[in-house]
């Protein structure tokens, strides 16, 4: 109830609704659960330790202006990342639903271990119970989108366990939640403990992080807002160092709440701290109803939380489209089932910035040719392998699309010496124009590749550049070591002084004929 108020005041989006999450709660409850017995006051006082951690590190990065870390961490990653939650939800409601024993903190292969040892103890009430509910959840979604599915499915599950109860009594309920608002906590702030929680509480704080900024904006895409990404970090940041001193456990944005807040009308952030508000004023009110809602009922509601947390659209195109993003989502999933919670997130994150260096360590070099015919005045360049063209036996015009940096270098070099050593071409013009950087590496293995063709009475040759690119390259003194007359603004200009280096005795046995200057 303080983290939407505290988030809302300090965010930057206008329809963001902040507080617990699944993805978030499913990463707690993890951590949490290897430390302390669940549902005991040390267990209760290490969430909210966590929770204040992570906000330290949400408030930290906002401060520090880091809102572009959230870049580093791909769409796909959040797929892969929220499908392993939502597997690893259902498996914990397994135990509710079948009404078989399974031990507390079991991993995933554990506990359907443990499932499958107990598989002849089922309990078929609660089987039946757990079923209605998420079958008149859904049937009620399907068929009227405007009532609220979830209520009716608990309605369905609660008159079918209190119609059960009269056959047997092991139909757990949740039991009567106190009316009161949550009372003032404190977390522990021991050395050992700050230690002990400093890991997985950096993991919360990226997650939390990742999905606020990552549903601000896409709810902001409807709305045409411009989300400030350090802002966010901020307001999320102080939402749960607040939030851990008014018995709250880490939150985040949530998607449900955003897109209902925005389909409703809202405007500014004041509905979500009116939502708020209105919730404290619910919980007081209906509470004593949870006496009557039936554990199994519970499981129902989640399993249908717990697909539809499941992106199966995103998911199709991606196993469709690319298979680099393909094992960074099955990576992200299985490590996300079989890992730590933490760990699986930067694994994904690893394995996404493998894949980006590796692409860009080896950018696509396309061989350029002029197309046209000669009299006329809108020839330009085209690469060779869309359309086959004529290319001069002595001048080799390349296009590099990526940036010249310390990763790209070797592929760059590999591809300069295979057009010197397969073509005996000397003259290597480079268009830049696809070039957004270059490094000091780059640089000097340009200068060095330069060089090399200048023993061979040949060079490098660059027209096109970026204004920014041609500013560090001359503050580093690579213009000086390759000389200015290497390069060029116009294509023209540079084919026509180019031309003049050309050795005469070749041009005149070449039938290529393809640059004015050859006639």
């Amino acid at each position: 109830m303080v983290t939407p108020i505290i988030a809302a005041l300090f965010g930057s989006s206008y329809h963001l609704v902040s507080g617990p999450t699944t993805a978030i709660s499913i990463v707690v409850f993890s951590a949490i659960s290897h430390h302390a017995e669940p549902g005991t006051p040390e267990f209760i006082y290490q969430v909210l330790t966590l929770t204040f951690l992570a906000g330290l590190y949400q408030l930290a990065f906002g401060l520090a202006r880091l809102g572009a870390l959230v870049n580093f961490v791909s769409h796909t990653v959040v797929i892969g990342f929220t499908a392993g939650a939502a597997i690893l939800i259902v498996t914990s409601q397994m135990k509710h639903i079948l009404g078989v024993f399974v031990p507390k903190g079991e991993s995933f292969l554990h506990t359907w271990y443990d499932i499958y040892v107990a598989a002849g103890d089922i309990n078929i009430y609660l089987v039946v119970i757990a079923l209605a509910t998420l079958a008149s959840a859904m049937l009620t979604k399907r068929f009227f989108p405007r009532a609220p599915n979830l209520l009716v499915g608990m309605i369905v599950g609660s008159l079918l366990a209190m119609l059960f109860g009269r056959h047997t009594d092991t139909i757990q309920l949740v039991g009567e939640i106190p009316a009161h608002l949550p009372p003032l906590s404190s977390p522990i702030f021991s050395f050992q403990t700050i230690k002990m929680l400093a890991p997985e509480a950096f993991a919360v704080a990226l997650l939390g992080l990742i999905e606020a900024v990552s549903i601000s904006r896409a709810v902001a895409t409807k709305s045409n807002q411009r989300i400030d990404a350090n802002q966010e970090f901020i307001g999320q940041g102080l939402s749960n160092i607040f939030g851990s001193f008014f018995s709250s456990y880490a939150g985040s944005g949530s998607f449900t709440r955003s897109g209902l807040n925005y389909e409703a009308g809202a405007r500014t952030p004041l509905s979500a701290i009116f939502a708020a508000v209105l919730l404290m004023g619910i919980v007081l009110l209906i509470a004593p109803l949870t006496a009557y809602l039936p554990i199994a009922a519970m499981g129902g509601i989640i399993l249908l939380v717990a697909y539809n947390l499941i992106d199966f659209h995103h998911i199709k195109d991606v196993f469709k489209m690319s298979r680099s993003e393909t094992v960074i989502l099955l990576t992200t999933f299985l490590a996300t089932l079989f890992l730590e919670l933490e760990f699986a997130i930067y694994l994904g994150v690893l394995i996404s910035l493998l894949f980006f260096l590796a692409k860009t360590s080896t950018p696509h070099i396309p061989t350029l040719a002029i197309d046209g015919d000669i009299s006329s005045s809108r020839r330009k360049l085209m690469p060779i392998d869309e359309k086959p063209l004529k290319q001069c036996p002595q001048l080799k015009i390349i296009r590099i699309d990526m940036s010249v940096y310390f990763g790209s270098i070797n592929h760059i070099q590999n591809r300069i010496s295979s057009i010197v050593e397969s073509e005996r071409i000397y003259h290597i013009l480079i268009v830049g124009s696809g070039i957004n950087f270059i490094d000091m590496a780059g640089a000097e293995a340009l200068a060095s590749e330069n060089n090399r063709l200048k023993k061979m009475n040949g060079g490098i040759y660059f027209v096109g550049l970026k204004p920014s690119v041609y500013e560090f390259i001359a503050k580093v003194n690579l213009v000086r070591n390759i000389g200015g007359d290497h390069f060029f603004d116009r294509k023209t200009v540079a084919i026509k002084e180019i031309k003049k280096k050309l050795d005469d005795s070749v041009c005149k046995e070449c039938n290529a004929l393809i640059f004015k200057e050859c006639w």
